[in-house]
């Protein structure tokens, strides 16, 4: 099950949204071995597509620093799918390289003009195998 506070949710949609009709992309940190999302890091869709999402190269490997010299990993990898349902596509699971990361998808097929809702669903793939699972959504996480 993924657990994840309502502001993170909130700004995962957030950006889906904003980035409609083009796919959202992002990951969200937390403290290693925690499965705690804690940072939210919107990224930019390098591929700037509405069927693609492509992580800039360059703000990756920077991502990837920082969350290294913080002692983080990937908690949560989500990005958008603007006219299918939020389910990974074959693409999806090719490129899923965490295994202990959850793969947040949001659709935004449905909201045209930011009115209607969005579909946020959370997936583990792990060896290509995709397993759907809960989201619970709290005020905030609980204290460690």
């Amino acid at each position: 099950m993924l657990t994840i506070d309502q502001a993170t949710y909130d700004g995962i949609v957030a950006h889906a949204k904003r980035d409609h009709p083009d796919e959202a992309c992002g990951i969200v940190a937390g403290p290693e071995g925690s499965d705690r999302p804690e940072r939210l890091v919107a990224m930019l869709n390098a591929a700037s597509s509405p069927t693609f999402y492509e992580f800039d190269s360059t703000d990756l490997l920077q991502l990837y620093k920082q969350m290294d010299v913080n002692d983080e990993e990937p908690v949560v990898i989500y990005h958008s799918h603007t006219a299918t349902e939020a389910y990974p596509s074959r693409t999806d699971i090719g490129l899923a390289q965490e295994p202990n990361a959850h793969y947040v998808l949001v659709s935004t097929r449905e909201h045209g003009n930011n009115e209607g809702p969005v579909e946020f669903r959370s997936y583990r793939i792990t060896d290509g195998a995709v397993t759907e699972e809960e989201v619970s959504v709290v005020t905030q996480l609980p204290t460690v």
